[in-house]
Parts: C-alpha cells; structure tokens; sequence
C-alpha cells in the first residue's frame, strides 16, 4: 500500500508547484515508509510513497511505461489480486512485463484496455493515470471504496491525493466546514456523506467511480454499482457457490512478498478469514499468525450487543486453526493519549477509543508484520446487522445505525446547531439514497427491504469502518486486506433470497453454512459482537479530566459553542447517551467531544 497525490494544471505547473505536491507527499510519509518518487512535466506533478508488499526491488513509482507510441504515467494505492490473469491476458496483447509488482500491470491494463480495464481488475485501488498523448488524467477507485481518493479544484488546478491532509497543505485550499459539513459532523460521524466531505470543496471520488480531466473540464462516471437481478439458483447450490467465492477472494489474498499475519476476534467472520488463511498457510508448510485485542482493566458486562468477550473465542479459533497467536492488551493510557493521533490520521474527529485502541494495535502488529487480513464488510454483505431484519429501524426514516439523532447536536447552541434544518437536510439525503436502490419489480418487500439495507450500509456504515481500518492502519506502514470486499461476493449477496441470508431467523446464516466445515461448533453458534470497546472506569475518568482541562482553556474553540445547562448534566454525568451503533456511549461522547475541540484547533478549522 502507499499514498499518492498530484496536480494537473495544462502548461502551468512550475518549480514552485512541484515543491507543493512533494510537501503534499510528505504529509502522508506514514502510508509509504519505504521510498518516495516523483514525477513532473508541463501539465502534472505527481508524488509517491511506496510501502513495499510486492516485489520490493522493483516497482517504484511514479511508474512511466509505453505501449505502442504512446506514454502513460501512473501513481497507484492498492493491490490487485488476479494478477495471473492479467499477466496472461496482457501477455497475449503483446506487452512485455519486467517485473513482478501489480503497478505495472494496472498501467499496462489502462494502455491496452482505456477505462474499460476496471471490468477486468479484481483487487483494492485507487490510482491515476497521465495520458501523455491525449493530455488526459484519468482516475479511478476500487468498487467497494476500500482505498480512498479526494480531490478538490483551485484556480482551473485539479489536486487529488489519499487522505484530505494532503489537499490541505495546498496554499489554496482553506479548512472551510460549513453548516452541511457542521451537520454531517454532529449528527453523522464517523460515517460522512459520500461524494461531498465535510470539508468545503473537498470531494470524494466514491466507491466505484472514475473521472477523466482535461483542458476541457472533470467528466466523471459510475462503473460500478449494486445491480438487481432474478436469482435463479437453489439454496444448496446458493451455498456451494457462496462457499466458492468466499474461499477464492480470502486465498488470493494471502500472497505477499512480505510477512502476512490475520486479525482473529473468534467471530464468524474474522473466524472465517483466518481458517482458510491457515490453510492456505498449511499448504505452503507456514505456520500463520494471528492477533486478538483486548483492554487493560476492562470491566466487561455482558449486553444484548455485546453478549461474550472475545478472548476465549480467538484462542478457541487459534488452536483449532494452529496459528502462531498473540493477545494484545491496550492500556488505558495509551487508549486516551492516542486520541488525538487517530483524529490526525482520520483527519476528522472519528469513533473515540475504537479509533485510538486499533491504532494502538496496528502499531504492535507491524514490529511484526507489514499486512494483516481481517474480517470487515461481512455484516454488510450477509446481512449481518439489526436493520437488516428489524423493518422499524429503516422505518425511522434516517439512517438507521444512529439510534438517537438528536443526542450529540443537542448539547451545542440552537442558532449555531440548527439541529431542525440539520435533521431535515439529511433525512432528505437519507430518502434521496432510499428512492435509487436498484430493485425488481417483482421483489417481496422482505428483499426490497434486504437491498435498502444492503446499500445503506455499503455506502455508508461499511465506508466509515474502512476509512478507520486504512487510516489507523497506515499511519503505522501497515497494510489490512479485507476479503469479504470483493465486488464479486457483494454483486452476488445483492441477489441472494432474503429468506437464504436469514435463514431460520439467524443473521447471517448462509455464511455460517458456506463455511461451516471451517469452523468449531462454538464458534459457527455465536451471536454478533462488535469490535470491543473499553468499559474501564479509570478511562472515562481518564476523558473526562482531559475534557474539562481542554474546555478551560481561555482559547478553547468548542467551548463557546455549547449549551451550557447540557454540557452540565453530561459533566456530571447526567446524560447517558447512546449515539453512534451499539459502541458509543457515554465515555466515548466525552472522547470524541476532545478530539472534536483538538480537531477544531489543530487544523485551524474556519467555521463558515
């Protein structure tokens, strides 16, 4: 994985502009630890930090290849995961390949198929590609958006670049949130609305799109979507075939040039990953070695989201899959210190201590390893989450994982929150996503409610835990592989029967069934719980304290902001909140209220 950014500006770019692309780079060295290149001519500048999986002697980029007379320069984050294929297709094209990394594929994929090579790339990317000949920059992000790409425009220039700090280091790009990006922030975050970021003139290629620029302007195309069609086949075979491509997508994924190891929670779906990761290990005579998380002083109480602990489920998973195991503890401490570190690497204020805790982790992970896979986007997929069988929740008409829209926008002003307009301008974004599901017209409302459900949460819950498992991940160098987004397994589910996802009243059961020979019987029974949180009082001490010293600061820029009688009660602990899914309560109010004030500050935020 790596971090790429870069200008165009036909028969403009200077000296001057080049230095400010390379400061754009530097600010993303964490994503690229091993070697950083550039690229320049009369009309783009391009920067690169290369974090090295695939054939390190080679492939460094900005990579420039020709095909026929023609020169392509390509800047790339991601991996592809079929690369056999391409090499043989690419091979009976008449190119000649040098090396082993997947970045000179893709741009030989680009010389010989244009835009049309994103129908052939299996794999997780965002890249952009200089047609010399036409004068034409074209860029492109995977279809399920597991690596980012933003852009903004400034005076006729485009800018892109990886992660939003980079675009703001640009001199003519201002930290601007206006009240869209102010209502995305109190009610929304972590999740953002897709395309617009809450940053003003900051966009987000979304998941699944491409653009081209040229003298002529940005013209920009869906490639990808979740499209509805008849479902022909019967259960078993439903399974067989999802069993299919489960097991493909994850044992592509365990290639790498570099040491691999897997993220084990003992849920199904990490469960999963890492028993036929193991086996793909067993074949090659390696051992694969895995890591599960827990908190220093956690004093668990089991809930209806949380029934059981992790821990005696990853040991269970470990031995039955003979993995090299380790159990990280995060301390407290670290917990609260790394706050502020995870808001830098999101570049927003994003989910409190399950931010800064697998920032912590992915730090321990890499003395170790350079990739991890890991479980995320299967509830997504399969269907694994309450609104998917709970009509009532998509019945709120809002996005169902917040269970009270109200409980954060409230503490602050009512003429600086507005919360009223706030809510009805992201209901109506909220239908607006509603009324373009792709259905049948001949779907049951159980399957139109399974689609509503499906898109929803790809294009926005699934969004939110990617966007943290890249940025917590490489801001340490490194990379986690997520198998289940693989836009095969995600066209497929699209289509699966409501009644074979939810079979027998059991979220996801038609996972559970395809892998079920890969799994101890405890582990095939247990009910969903989420990526834990700390429950220690000594950390939402620790939070509260760093709160109330931040908000006393005579220069402290949320503290005008509240309303004083909330901010109070929830000081006093008068409010007791949930606000984001099942894992944000109370404490993490308190954290993500710091990291809002320190994100506030730190990046000299005009609030226009």
């Amino acid at each position: 994985m790596c971090s790429i950014c870069g200008l165009f500006a036909p028969r403009r770019v200077t000296p001057e502009t080049v230095g400010t692309v390379r400061r754009m780079g530097e600010t993303m060295r964490s994503r690229g630890p091993d070697r950083s290149g550039g690229y320049a001519d009369a009309d783009v500048a391009f920067h690169h930090n290369r974090l090295a999986v695939m054939d390190p002697e080679r492939g460094d980029q900005p990579m420039t290849v020709r095909y026929g007379r023609r020169a392509y320069t390509v800047v790339y984050n991601g991996e592809l995961y079929n690369g056999d294929e391409l090499r043989r297709d690419l091979s009976a094209s008449g190119v000649r390949l040098r090396t082993r990394c997947d970045t000179e594929l893709l741009v030989y994929a680009y010389a010989v198929w244009g835009e049309k090579c994103l129908s052939r790339l299996n794999g997780i990317f965002a890249f952009a590609v200089w047609d010399r000949a036409e004068e034409k920059l074209f860029c492109a992000r995977d279809p399920l958006g597991v690596k980012p790409f933003w852009y903004a425009t400034a005076d006729g220039d485009f800018l892109f670049a990886s992660e939003i700090k980079a675009l703001l280091c640009h001199p003519k790009i201002r930290p601007e949130i206006g009240q869209e990006g102010l209502w995305q922030l109190l009610f929304l975050t972590p999740v953002t609305l897709r395309s617009a970021s809450v940053f003003r003139g900051i966009t987000e290629l979304r998941p699944g799109e491409c653009l081209s620029v040229s003298a002529a302007g940005i013209e920009k195309k869906t490639y990808f979507r979740l499209r509805a069609e008849p479902f022909t086949e019967g259960r078993d075979e439903c399974v067989s075939h999802t069993r299919e491509l489960v097991r493909d997508a994850i044992r592509r994924q365990t290639e790498s040039d570099v040491p691999l190891a897997c993220f084990l929670s003992g849920g199904l779906d990490s469960s999963v990953v890492a028993a036929v990761a193991s086996e793909r290990f067993r074949e090659r005579g390696e051992v694969l070695s895995t890591y599960s998380f827990e908190y220093e002083d956690n004093e668990y109480q089991p809930t209806l989201f949380q029934p059981n602990r992790d821990d005696g489920f990853a040991r269970l998973a470990a031995g039955a899959f003979s993995t090299d195991h380790t159990v990280l503890v995060a301390p407290n401490g670290e917990v609260a210190d790394l706050l502020f570190a995870s808001t830098s690497a999101r570049d927003l204020p994003g989910q409190a201590d399950v931010d800064s805790s697998l920032l912590y982790f992915c730090r321990e992970v890499r003395r170790r390893h350079t990739v991890a896979l890991s479980g995320e986007c299967a509830d997504e997929i399969f269907g694994g989450y309450p609104w998917f069988y709970r009509p009532e929740m998509l019945a709120r008409d809002f996005f169902p994982w917040i269970h009270d829209p109200l409980a954060r926008i409230s503490l602050f002003r009512r003429e600086f929150a507005r919360p009223d307009e706030g809510f009805a301008y992201l209901s109506e974004k909220y239908r607006a996503v509603v009324s373009a599901v792709d259905c049948l017209d001949d779907d049951s409302s159980e399957m139109r409610r399974s689609r509503i459900a499906s898109v929803l949460s790809q294009s926005y819950f699934m969004q939110s835990l990617l966007e943290r498992k890249d940025r917590m991940s490489m801001a340490h160098g490194l990379e986690v592989r997520v198998p289940f987004s693989d836009a095969r397994i995600a066209s497929y589910l699209y289509n699966v029967p409501w009644s074979v996802k939810f079979e027998n009243g059991v979220e996801k059961a038609l996972l559970r069934e395809a892998m079920r020979e890969y799994l101890p019987e405890e582990i095939y029974r247990r009910k969903k719980s989420p990526y834990p949180k700390t429950h220690s009082r000594r950390y939402e001490t620790a939070v509260l304290a760093m709160l109330k010293e931040r908000l006393s600061r005579p220069h402290s820029p949320l503290a005008p902001l509240f309303d004083r009688e909330k901010l109070a009660s929830l000081l006093a602990g008068g409010e007791d909140v949930t606000w984001f899914g099942q894992l944000m309560a109370r404490p993490q109010l308190l954290a993500w209220l710091c990291q809002f004030d320190w994100f506030l500050e730190r990046y000299r935020v005009e609030l226009v």
